[in-house]
């Protein structure tokens, strides 16, 4: 499996995998459209994003996106935060979503990141027990407001 940043050929796929979601089907569409293909043009155009995908074989897998900031605490240090992290429901639970996270990890890591940073909705609690497995820490309390 290779780990490589999303082509536009791959959109369909992604917004497949966000759309096959409990909570991801009733916000995202399951076909692409405008706002879907805008959003991916100033993603894959902005130096501190990326949006990967995981490739089995011509296949994407697994998606995630990641944002790299810059801050002036930590003494300065850069974060990534990751979201829109997605496997294929065929392929949970077969190592291609820790893998997918190691990648982003090492991504940070070598970049100089201090921090590799996410949320996840209450609602999710097998990705909570995913992540925490993985090392991350419930550390803050996130907060939202839908506009």
């Amino acid at each position: 499996m290779d780990f490589r940043e999303a082509v536009r050929a791959d959109l369909p796929a992604i917004v497949a995998l966000l759309a096959d979601d409990v909570i991801g089907s009733t916000r995202d569409a399951a076909a692409v459209d405008e706002a879907y293909e805008r959003a991916f043009e100033a993603v894959t155009a902005d130096p501190r994003n990326q949006l990967i995908v995981a490739d089995d074989g011509g296949e994407v897998v697994a998606t995630l996106q990641v944002t790299y900031i810059p801050g002036l605490g930590r003494h300065g240090a850069e974060r990534a935060l990751v979201e829109s992290v997605r496997v294929r429901a065929d392929r949970r639970g077969n190592g291609v979503g820790a893998a997918l996270m190691a990648w982003v990890v090492a991504a940070a890591r070598l970049r100089g990141c201090a921090l590799v940073q996410l949320t996840t909705d209450k609602r999710r609690t097998d990705a909570r027990r995913f992540y925490e497995r993985l090392g991350f820490v419930a550390s803050h309390e996130g907060m939202k407001r839908d506009l």
